[in-house]
């Protein structure tokens, strides 16, 4: 398998953590969002949306949107799981996967971001709300979620789906100033998987391309 990715995305993290969790190997090639190399004609003949990350799989296939590629990974190597073992667990954990990936990490997508930036005047104080109101609103409805389904994670007490998604929106809320101190239940599974050697393998500090200081 072959990953294209960018090595801050949250997107991209998600699946690193996926494959690291499966014990999987898989090629990188960076895409870097910063220099437009997701808008080459080369890469959006393999992700027409422009966006990473993108996974080719072993016989040449193109998987893209995060989620799909998980689900993917889940389908065809089945051990060990992402999922928890009944119907209500999988349908929870699936459900703050899917807050996080479209209440949460779409508003500060790069450009979500210089958007705002370049064609709104957003300030940094602007950003900073903007990001408080809408990845912060969804992280605080998340939070509520895992009093219903965490144990050690987010459902349960073994690392799947959900804490793939739920780290790096952690990481991105750290990023950018999102208030997260009242999210006990989030900070106390973050740090946990701060600690397991998949996401540690995952982290984007970790990767090859990752821009240091």
């Amino acid at each position: 398998m072959k990953l294209f990715g960018y090595w801050r995305s949250s997107a991209t993290y998600r699946v690193r953590i996926a494959l690291a969790l499966k014990n999987l190997d898989y090629d990188y090639e960076p895409v870097n969002l910063l220099k437009g190399e997701q808008r080459s004609e080369a890469y959006l003949a393999k992700n027409p949306n422009g966006l990473v990350p993108t996974l080719q799989s072993e016989d040449g296939g193109l998987i893209t949107q995060s989620l799909a590629i998980i689900e993917y990974l889940e389908e065809t190597h089945a051990e060990p799981s992402l999922l928890p073992g009944n119907a209500l667990a999988r349908a929870n954990a699936r459900a703050i996967a899917a807050t996080l990936a479209s209440e949460a990490q779409p508003f500060g997508n790069v450009r979500i971001q210089n958007y705002l930036k370049n064609e709104r005047g957003f300030d940094a104080e602007a950003m900073k709300d903007w990001m408080n109101r809408w990845p912060g609103g969804a992280m605080a409805a998340v939070e509520k979620m895992l009093a219903r389904t965490a144990g050690d994670y987010c459902v349960g007490d073994v690392p799947g789906l959900a804490d793939c998604f739920l780290v790096p929106q952690m990481y991105a809320a750290l990023r950018f100033g999102v208030e997260i101190a009242s999210l006990k239940k989030m900070n106390e599974i973050y740090e946990r998987c701060a600690n397991h050697p998949a996401f540690i393998k995952a982290h984007p500090d970790n990767q090859p391309d990752a821009v240091k200081g």
